[in-house]
């Protein structure tokens, strides 16, 4: 029996059949043969969500086969591709069409499929979720359907599937809309941080990206500003790049988090000479290369969604809880800005919206952290990043998602039997009918 594992290793199943479909008619007669047996179908993709989210029993799928670019239109910036591709492949053939996505997160590791099913996000008061970018979506449905969803076709269900938990049916491909290739700026710069949350509004609006990092028991803010500019990319050598986003962000990083682990009394000292060694930096590259940078330093997760006005409170308010309560978090918080959005489940549903993010590092214990942090963020009716840990369920969550019945409506609609549904699945929508057995 295959076991699967999400990329931090703290999440895994044993599925009763784990496939690696090449095509849509594969996926198909996978969804017709789980009817026939009576098991549920889940979908994989990088396995990057630090929730159970992709766990079954059942079939679960992994489309990382399916990652074949079907279609590109440069002249209307469109670009339609298999589910499985991931965003870095995606964006290599996006440049090489003179295009780009508008705005993404920080990794790039992730499939289309699943960053945009989770609501998968970047920074930048003015631009929305990468869900946002989809124009068209094709899914298979419960009894084995094959449809495509447009929002002049079926609004309600487009924008149910643009961020859907894998709920709805297994995404097979998408068509992208896209931009123009563009040149980004990037600024990474220390700031007190009481004058970097004084600020954060002007800040946020003041450029195209905007983040910060803070690090718990640390009164500074590592800044980063990204800015379109007019001018070529300049890419680091391999050496350069090496050493800032390898050695540094990760080898000597993994080092301090080990200490700290090993002894998390020093955790605070750890944390302030590591701010004290960051310094303004400054690239300019192409767009994707600038937004994202490898991540091998393993953690878990919680982000929440909340109202870009709450944004500075919610951060001084958990910092002074890692501090009253003397957790040991080797991890700096992390805030970024999100404009509002309509699909459905987009934690950013209708808002402007500040995320702000805690890690912990593996093997050491992130549950006190977690709820402590759920709690102030439940003071600001946040909405958790689906793919990130939290601990809420359909009755909390409902009365947070204005249209959240719109969406039942349609999940009802197609996938009526629960198909897709797992123990994650139940827990934070609710039942769409009596559950199958997985």
């Amino acid at each position: 029996m295959t076991e699967w594992r999400n990329w931090a290793g703290d999440q895994s199943c044993s599925p009763a059949s784990f496939e690696l479909p090449r095509s849509r008619a594969e996926v198909v007669a996978a969804v017709e043969r789980a009817a026939e047996s009576g098991r549920t179908v889940r979908a994989a993709g990088a396995g990057h969500s630090f929730t159970d989210a992709a766990l079954t029993d059942g079939i679960l799928l992994s489309l990382e086969r399916m990652n074949r670019v079907l279609e590109v239109d440069p002249a209307n910036c469109l670009l339609r591709v298999e589910a499985g591709i991931t965003l870095r492949e995606l964006n290599e053939v996006l440049w090489r069409h003179g295009l780009a996505l508008e705005n993404l997160g920080d990794i790039d590791v992730q499939s289309i499929a699943g960053a945009t099913a989770t609501g998968t996000h970047g920074t930048g008061h003015g631009l929305p979720n990468l869900s946002a970018a989809l124009h068209s979506i094709e899914l298979v449905t419960g009894n084995g359907s094959v449809v495509e969803l447009y929002e002049k076709s079926d609004a309600e269900a487009w924008r149910a599937a643009r961020v859907s938990l894998g709920a709805l049916g297994v995404v097979t491909a998408v068509t992208l809309r896209a931009v123009p290739a563009f040149t980004l700026e990037g600024i990474d710069a220390p700031m007190p941080l009481e004058e970097t949350l004084d600020r954060l509004d002007e800040l946020a609006e003041g450029s195209d990206h905007f983040e910060l990092f803070t690090f718990p028991h640390t009164d500074v803010a590592l800044t980063r500003t990204n800015r379109r500019v007019d001018t070529a990319p300049q890419p680091r050598s391999a050496g350069r790049a090496w050493v800032d986003d390898i050695l540094l962000r990760n080898h000597a990083f993994e080092l301090a988090c080990r200490v700290g682990r090993a002894r998390p009394t020093l955790i605070p000292r750890i944390n302030r000479i590591l701010t004290r060694a960051s310094s303004t930096t400054r690239r300019t590259d192409r767009s994707y290369e600038v937004f994202a940078s490898p991540r091998r330093v393993r953690f878990t997760e919680m982000e929440y969604a909340i109202p870009r006005a709450d944004g500075a409170e919610a951060v001084r308010a958990v910092l002074a809880m890692i501090s009253e309560r003397g957790l040991a978090v080797p991890f700096p918080l992390e805030v970024r800005f999100v404009a509002g959005d309509d699909a459905l489940l987009s934690p950013a549903a209708g808002r402007e919206t500040c995320y702000v993010a805690v890690h912990q590092y593996r093997g050491m214990e992130w549950e006190p952290l977690l709820r402590a942090t759920e709690e102030i963020m439940d003071g600001f009716g946040g909405r958790p990043h689906w793919g990130k840990r939290h601990f809420q369920s359909a009755g909390t969550l409902a009365s947070r998602y204005p249209e959240w019945e719109a969406f039942a409506a349609v999940r009802a609609r197609l996938d009526p039997e629960g198909r897709f549904a797992n123990d994650y699945v139940r827990r934070v929508l609710g039942p769409v009918a009596a559950p199958l057995a997985a």
